[in-house]
């Protein structure tokens, strides 16, 4: 029987793929790592244990092939069915037998991918709704999941880190960053400034024709800034008077 493969032919859907993939076995590899008694314990997301943070990944990866589903057959498969259904799938995971937290982490990967190699081509352009009501093409699903598979993974708090993504995944989520805050900003919130000291670019919600009097001017590495934009680690990054920023803005 001849290899099943991507039906994709678009070279960014492609790569953006590939990205997700390298993301999904990151996180695979340090759940891996953990013990099933570790399990208890707490995440780095406040309030969520390792438990709750693992079936979140897994149930995540099922409301993401809904849209996936959907792009496929042009019938609305809703991520969730009411407003409620992913607290209570989190709630109802957290309290899983650990061999059952790791059969729906790994099942549920498995079904997403299927189900981005089997989506024809003109499909990845077609609309699905977010959670958050946006409309986005099929094609933004895989970025959706790459944010959550390789943060996550720093969230398991068994030794991941913001600097063992790929350099090109750091980019991304700073443009990422910005892109959220701009549409979640509101009148009279302060600008934000991000200055990459390994880059060239500089990151900002508002245009120098703006203006930025006051902004929040934070330097550091590209992998140091993601830490801190994503609220995950304060280290490395200092704002522009050389003290240490706040928190970040609610991202994720």
């Amino acid at each position: 029987m001849p290899e099943r493969t991507d039906l994709a032919t678009d070279e960014r859907v492609a790569a953006s793929l590939l990205l997700m993939r390298r993301g999904q076995a990151y996180w695979a590899r340090k759940l891996n790592e953990l013990r099933d008694d570790e399990f208890d314990a707490p995440s780095l997301l406040p309030g969520w244990s390792r438990r709750q943070l693992v079936a979140h990944v897994g149930f995540n990866a099922r409301a993401v092939a809904r849209l996936v589903e959907w792009a496929r057959t042009g019938v609305e498969t809703p991520m969730y069915d009411s407003d409620t259904q992913r607290e209570e799938e989190i709630a109802f995971g957290g309290t899983l037998p650990v061999d059952a937290l790791r059969n729906l982490a790994a099942h549920a990967a498995v079904h997403l991918n299927v189900e981005w190699r089997d989506l024809p081509p003109d499909a990845w352009s077609a609309e699905v709704r977010t959670a958050q009501g946006r409309l986005v093409p099929a094609s933004e699903t895989v970025w959706m999941r790459t944010r959550e598979v390789w943060i996550h993974a720093v969230d398991l708090d068994n030794g991941g880190s913001v600097h063992d993504f790929p350099p090109e995944l750091q980019v991304l989520l700073l443009e990422d960053l910005v892109r959220v805050w701009r549409r979640k900003r509101k009148p009279g919130d302060r600008d934000i400034v991000l200055e990459p000291s390994d880059r060239a670019e500089i990151y900002r919600i508002l245009t120098p024709e703006e203006g930025d009097a006051g902004a929040l001017r934070v330097r550091g590495t590209t992998p140091d800034l993601v830490g801190w934009g994503i609220g995950r680690s304060r280290r490395g990054v200092v704002d522009v008077d050389g003290a240490e920023p706040g928190a970040a803005p609610t991202w994720l």
